[in-house]
Order: C-alpha cells, then sequence, then structure tokens
C-alpha cells in the first residue's frame, strides 16, 4: 500500500503550512491550510490557484488556529472544499474569532489601499472577505484531545497536546495497512507556566518535525525581568511600550507575565492597553478552555483583569494621542497588519518610545526588518522612521528550540522510517537535520516546496 504526501507549503519557511495525502482509494485529506507570509514571493503564493482541485479533498486536518496553518481555509472554502474541518474544540473557537478578522482586515487594508491609491492593482481587492471566513467554520467538526476518530474507512485520526498555544495538537494519521505519519504542528515549550507540554509520541513510521528554532537555543534570561527592565526604563525616559503581539497565544502570555509584575511591584503603575478585538476575544476564550492550558480561573481572570480592553477604534485611535507612559498590546505580532500598524506610525519615530516584540519575526516582515536594526519601514505607501528603542523578547517564543526539539524526539521508541524536517527557514532546517542525523542516527531530510513523495 503506498500513500503519497506532498509539500504544498511549510517548507524553506515558517508559513503557509498545508500537506496533502493521497491515499489509496483516491481519498485526499490535507493537513493544515495556512496562509503565506512575509517576502512578497511568498504572498504571491496566496493568489495562485491550489495545487489540486479544492472539492477533491475529503477533509482537512487542522493542528491549530493560527494563519500560517488555518489562514488559507476560506479560500478553500470558497473554491469548492465541501469536507469537514477536523481540530480540536478550543482551536475551533479561536479559529472563530481569527479567520473572520483576518478576512475583515483583508478587506479593510484593500478598502484603505483603494482610497489612498496606493495599490499597484486597480482595485485592490482581498484574498477573501469575512463572509468567507464565516462561511468556512460552518465546516468545523471538533475532536478532543486523545480521541480516536475515523476520518474515512481505513483512517484514523488522534489529537494530542503540541502545547504552543491554545487546542495546539499533535496530529497522529494511521492508515489501515499502511503507515502511521505524525505531524508535530508547531511544537511548545516544556515547563510553560500557561500552556501544556508537548506530548511524547513513541512510535510513527513516518514524521514531519518543525523546525522554526532548529538552529538555535532560546535566550536564558527570565523574561519577567527583561519585561521589567525594559518598561521601567521607557518610563523613566516618559515613553510608551508598544507590543506588537500574536492575538492569539503570545497576547495571553503578556498578559500572565504583566499581572505577576504588577502584583510583586516590579513595574511604575502604568496604564496596561490591550488593544485587539481578537486578542480580547481569545483572551476570553482561554478562560473558557481549562482544559487546554495550565492556568487556574483564578489566574485566568486575574490575568486577562490587569489590561483595559479596547474594541472601539475611536479609543484605540486616542491611544496614539495621549502623551503619558503606557504599555499597549496590540496586533499582529509581527507587524504585518492590524491596528499596530496605525501606532507604529506614531510613537516609532519618537525615541522616549520603545517597539517590544514578542517573539519569531518570519523574513520579509516589517517585524523582522526592525528587529534587524532597520531604520525606516514602509507602512501604508509611506515611510515610517524608526528612532524609539526596539527590543524583541525572543524567550517568550512557544515555540521549542533545537534543544528542546531534540529532547522530544529522544522519546521515540524506534526511529521513525524517515522524519522530514518543516516549518522552519532554509538555515534552521538544514541545522535540525544534522542534529537529526547525527546525533540520533536517524534517515531525515528537508523536503521541497511543491515535493511529492511516497511513503510505502
Amino acid at each position: 500500500m503506498t500513500v503519497k504526501l506532498s509539500f504544498l507549503g511549510g517548507v524553506g519557511t515558517v508559513t503557509g503550512s498545508k500537506f496533502l495525502l493521497d491515499l489509496p482509494g483516491g481519498r485526499r485529506i490535507l493537513v493544515d491550510c495556512g496562509l503565506f507570509q512575509g517576502f512578497k514571493q511568498l504572498r504571491l503564493r496566496n493568489w495562485a490557484p491550489f495545487p489540486v482541485e479544492p472539492a477533491s479533498i475529503d477533509a482537512v486536518v487542522l493542528t491549530h488556529a493560527h494563519l500560517d496553518h488555518s489562514g488559507y481555509l476560506p479560500l478553500l472554502v470558497r473554491n469548492g472544499f465541501k469536507g469537514p474541518v477536523l481540530c480540536t474544540s478550543a482551536t475551533q473557537d479561536l479559529c472563530g474569532i481569527l479567520l473572520p478578522d483576518s478576512g475583515h482586515l483583508q478587506e479593510r487594508d484593500a478598502e484603505y489601499a483603494n482610497r489612498h491609491g496606493f495599490s499597484k492593482h486597480k482595485p485592490a481587492l482581498p484574498l477573501y472577505t469575512a463572509a468567507d471566513a464565516v462561511a468556512a467554520l460552518a465546516q468545523f467538526r471538533p475532536v478532543e484531545f486523545g480521541q480516536e476518530h475515523r476520518i474515512a474507512p481505513g483512517l484514523t485520526l488522534r489529537f494530542l497536546p503540541a502545547g504552543h498555544i491554545l487546542g495546539a495538537a499533535i496530529a497522529e494519521l494511521v492508515v489501515q495497512g499502511g503507515p502511521r505519519i505524525v505531524f508535530s504542528g508547531d511544537l511548545g515549550r516544556p515547563g510553560s507556566p500557561t500552556m501544556l507540554d508537548p506530548a511524547p509520541i513513541r512510535h510513527a513510521d513516518y514524521l514531519l518535525v518543525e523546525s522554526t528554532y532548529g538552529d538555535r537555543r532560546h535566550d536564558p534570561r527570565d523574561v519577567e525581568e527583561v519585561l521589567a527592565e525594559i518598561i521601567t526604563r521607557t518610563a523613566a525616559r516618559g515613553g510608551t511600550v508598544l507590543i506588537p503581539a500574536f492575538a492569539v497565544g503570545r497576547a495571553q502570555t503578556l498578559l500572565f507575565h504583566l499581572h505577576r509584575l504588577k502584583m510583586t511591584r516590579r513595574i511604575p503603575d502604568l496604564p496596561i492597553f490591550l488593544d485587539s478585538p481578537m486578542a480580547v476575544d481569545a483572551s476570553e476564550i482561554t478562560c473558557r478552555h481549562p482544559e487546554a492550558h495550565r492556568l487556574t480561573q483564578q489566574e485566568c481572570h486575574q490575568s486577562c483583569s490587569v489590561a483595559r480592553y479596547v474594541r472601539d477604534v475611536e479609543e484605540s485611535k486616542a491611544l496614539d494621542a495621549t502623551p503619558f507612559p503606557k504599555v499597549i498590546i496590540s496586533a499582529s505580532g509581527m507587524a504585518t497588519g492590524g491596528r499596530v500598524l496605525h501606532h507604529l506610525k506614531v510613537f516609532a519615530p519618537d525615541r522616549r518610545n520603545t517597539i517590544l516584540f514578542s517573539g519569531f519575526q518570519a523574513g520579509g516582515t516589517r517585524g523582522a526588518a526592525m528587529v534587524a536594526g532597520a531604520d525606516s519601514v514602509k507602512i501604508h505607501g509611506h515611510y515610517v522612521p524608526v528612532r524609539a528603542e526596539v527590543a524583541n523578547l525572543s524567550m517568550l517564543s512557544a515555540h521549542a528550540d533545537a534543544e528542546e526539539v531534540m529532547t522530544w524526539l529522544r522519546g521515540f521508541a524506534v526511529p521513525p522510517r524517515m522524519t522530514f524536517v518543516t516549518h522552519g527557514e532554509p538555515a534552521a532546517s538544514d541545522a535540525l537535520r544534522h542534529r537529526i542525523e547525527e546525533e540520533l542516527g536517524w534517515a531525515c531530510r528537508v523536503p521541497e516546496h511543491g515535493e511529492t513523495v511516497e511513503l510505502a
């Protein structure tokens, strides 16, 4: 029995995760359905025709809610996909806010580009709309952790905790009479104060493992010490700390740490604003899913109460006009869109302020450029000078680093027949491949974008 695996995204880059399984009997399963982000040549792939007819796909298995894994679903459904989207219930709830917000932002950005005339396309169009996203959500079907779910005759699915963000899962697919294929999804960090540890896996015939940080270890410094130093330093010069943060996952982790810092008086008593309707909703969803994280209900509610929630656009604009020191958490985490762009235009040119990124910045994003020292970034067709202090809480990453991934891999009882290293920039993926071959002695390779392999 032969199964074919095609790498339609999430290789050579950390975005656009899409892995297509062609099974005996003509069945097709797509694992993850993400948007490409970052460099323009990657983003253009979102507009290209899908490599197979969407209607020919029987089901989508979704490891978690982040847009680089889920964000293409509205387009897949609009173009003919009729099957179920299988994910954990927490992932379903998060996608319920994340996907419509993505469609809304794309509509708004297209409208803004048309109004101000800076798009090369006449007219600029959104990739998909909020209505497309709502239509896609009707096809979501929850599968709980540890439950064995029959996708089709001879094919079962099981989700296991991956850590990373609320509801994130490792996906184990077993073909009757064929291979057991494990998709790591995005692996979280063991010992996280908020998220579950990645579940140990003992056996897989074929493994796809992420490599976001495959060539490095995380900064060992305590995140609360670094956060306290930066906020105190910025407040002393009368500035504002603007934190671009992923609305799902990172924003909630930041609120947890900021609450602890305030309660122990390790930072000045500054007002804290959570300026992202989606992050506000995600924080509330977190409190509704105690099975998917480590926090008690009391800790969850205390973390959410440390910030003032900003939903209204006018209130968001007012933050830019207030001169007093404050902390603003706003999406998106790599400064690719959303309200944070309007804040950057105001706060980045002023040396008193700090732009504090909160984790991995994909190549080609404004976040990556600013962390690398860019003296200006292009926002809404104009270049904005960057004179504010720029820092990055790299230790706050929700991804396992190279050592943590290797520790997880050492939990296998026997080596997989082949391990495919995915979801990483080329240097990171190749570094992890080298370690797996040298330290574990496993068969391992980094696939190419668009490549198809046979799994015997």
